[in-house]
């Protein structure tokens, strides 16, 4: 800015120049002669004597035209610096609320992000706790005591025996526990009676050689005790209701229950 104004002060003086030249008088040696300062523009300043008046009307004209194309393209420079620091202002200005935003945004995801990670850890702890409170009920239901007549005993003892009667004392429990299963379970009949009758289930029911049995009395007294044990609450193999001689499930003996 300092430059441009210095071009329009050499400009003027130029000017001056010729038009004082052109009409140089003698006046300008005499000692005693004042000296009047014309100010220009700012800082800048030429002296004209006095004396001087008759200079040419078109030059001093052109002078003033000069200045004041001079003045108007310094005050449009000032507009453009002024323009120009107020869009980098403004572009500073939506740099940084653009900036805040997407900080804002990032943040906002994050914690929508550990609010659902939060969600989904209490929604697994709440059905984990509820499998195990159904799995705790089903472990008391299968174990609990069973309240039966002797001749629920009888026939159990009976079963047992002929499902049974040639493995281990744990592998007899285990008839006994996969009937009483049956029994607790919501897809079978709830009687012991009618599980064991239940058609196509159990063979020597089907065949009458567990009738045989009853009506001769016919089972040991092992037998009995592992029906006794298996309405007690005795369980070795926890909720299967099923057994067999595949070779799958949790082995006893000859059988495997599953």
């Amino acid at each position: 800015m300092k430059q441009y104004r210095k071009i329009i002060a050499l400009l003027m003086a130029a000017t001056t120049s010729v038009v004082m030249s052109s009409e140089f008088e003698s006046q300008a040696a005499d000692p005693a002669l004042d000296m009047a300062q014309v100010k220009i523009l700012g800082e800048y300043k030429l002296t004209q004597p006095y004396g001087f008046n008759d200079a040419p009307e078109e030059a001093l004209l052109n002078l003033k035209k000069a200045t004041a194309q001079a003045e108007e393209q310094y005050q449009e420079m000032k507009r453009k610096e002024k323009e120009a620091r107020e869009r980098k202002a403004a572009e500073e200005a939506r740099k940084a609320q653009e900036e805040a935003e997407r900080i804002a945004a990032q943040q906002a995801a994050a914690e929508q992000a550990a609010a659902e990670q939060a969600a989904a850890q209490q929604a697994a702890a709440e059905q984990a706790a509820v499998q195990q409170a159904a799995e705790q009920q089903t472990a008391v239901q299968q174990t609990a005591a069973y309240s039966a007549s002797a001749s629920d005993q009888t026939l159990l003892a009976a079963i047992i025996f002929c499902e049974a009667g040639n493995q281990p004392y744990e592998g007899q429990v285990a008839v006994g526990a996969v009937i009483m299963n049956r029994v607790r379970s919501a897809v079978y009949p709830n009687s012991i009676a009618e599980v064991i009758y239940q058609p196509g289930q159990f063979g020597p029911a089907m065949t009458g050689w567990l009738d045989s049995i009853l009506a001769s009395g016919g089972y040991t007294d092992t037998a009995m005790q592992a029906a006794a044990d298996a309405l007690a609450g005795s369980n070795p193999i926890g909720d299967c209701l099923y057994f067999g001689c595949g070779n799958f499930g949790i082995q006893i003996g000859d059988h495997f229950f599953h």
